[in-house]
């Protein structure tokens, strides 16, 4: 199986870039895996980070300019010594493909180099927890990128697909998922779990862009964390969840309350639901809270990334409960709240295929 990093691969502050012609792949990547992460720099900032030559650099961006994944800002005046042109990635210059296959619905996405939604398109599960369906997977990832024009479609640079762990109670097996997909689509699909793919994403696109060390929180059908230090994600061993997400608001409506299925669709906010939506909102905020309590014993953070596909005024408001009870973090939401694990898993293949190893 493609088996995709973690997470959105970061250098060193001073990589060891390598003044090779042989080995120039591997200084195109330091180049790019800098420009994603910053939204420009300049050719100074990446000799003083990679340690590569002058040559070396302009070599390497001209070559990355021809390639179209590279261009130039406006010269920055006003400074001591001549004007600096700052260096950013072409939003045009590559595409991607993010599936994320959640409780109720999968997520399908297509986002340019930069990580702005082009497309988006939802698929309802039959059933809840189930997915049987790879043949119209395939077919709605086709559509997607045919939603691009002619030349960006050569442009995409592969499908990033977010599973659960454990797996859906139907459906085929990841390993049988991602084969079945590289084979129809002549694409490569890299594969990550869902919680790891929506971290990346805030790291690579979102909120957390410029944060080094952070605790993540997802909030879906469950609360879901991942910790986050020196930009490497951690996983841990067990698929930990907390039963205060999405499920356990719908759990606590009455039978047939029409609200429960709004839950899982976007909509700008959720209508009201009286007290029991008092109660899950106090409950999820509590589990947060000690969660994030529990870690600083070991970790000093100052950062809690709330990310979901919940309207964020929601998760706005547990972010304030979170800061008002721990005051020395500073609680935020995330910047990809229209399907974080679908962007998440866009991420996949710019990570695996841009980013250094």
């Amino acid at each position: 199986m493609r088996f995709a990093p973690p997470n959105p691969l970061r250098i060193a502050d001073r990589a060891s870039g390598l003044n090779s012609l042989s080995v120039r792949s591997h200084n195109e990547r330091l180049v790019l895996s800098l420009l994603l992460q910053n939204e420009a720099t300049t050719r100074l900032e990446i000799g003083e980070k990679t340690g590569l030559s002058a040559q070396t650099i302009s070599v390497i961006v001209r070559s990355l300019e021809q390639e179209g994944l590279v261009v130039r800002g406006e010269a920055q005046k006003g400074r001591v010594g001549p004007p600096t042109t700052p260096l950013m990635l072409n939003s045009e210059g590559a595409y991607s493909v993010g599936v994320s296959v959640g409780y109720r619905n999968t997520h399908i996405v297509v986002v340019d180099f930069i990580g702005t939604v082009q497309h988006q398109h939802v698929m309802p599960h039959k059933t809840a927890d189930t997915f049987d369906a790879p043949e119209a997977l395939a077919l709605a990832i086709r559509q997607a990128v045919a939603s691009l024009s002619e030349s960006r479609q050569a442009r995409v640079a592969g499908v990033g697909l977010a599973l659960p762990t454990p797996p859906m109670r139907s459906g085929p097996d990841h390993d049988v998922l991602h084969r079945y997909l590289e084979t129809e689509l002549g694409l490569p699909v890299f594969v990550q779990n869902d919680i790891t793919a929506a971290a990346g994403g805030e790291s690579l696109f979102g909120t957390a862009r410029q944060l080094q060390d952070f605790l993540f929180f997802y909030l879906g059908a469950r609360l879901h964390g991942r910790l986050v230090l020196n930009h490497q994600i951690y996983n841990g061993n067990s698929p930990l969840s907390y039963d205060v997400g999405v499920l356990a608001l719908e759990r606590s409506l009455p039978a047939g309350d029409p609200t429960a299925a709004r839950l899982w669709e976007q909509h700008p906010a959720w209508p009201p639901m009286g007290p029991a939506f008092a109660v899950w909102q106090q409950a999820c905020a509590e589990s947060l809270i000690k969660s994030t309590q529990a870690l600083l014993q070991f970790i000093e953070l100052k950062t809690v990334l709330l990310s979901s596909f919940i309207p964020p005024e929601i998760c706005s408001v547990l972010c304030k409960l979170v800061q008002q009870e721990i005051p020395s973090v500073n609680a935020v939401v995330g910047r990809t709240s229209a399907a974080p694990k679908a962007v998440g898993a866009a991420s996949l293949p710019f990570s695996s295929r841009f980013m250094v190893n």
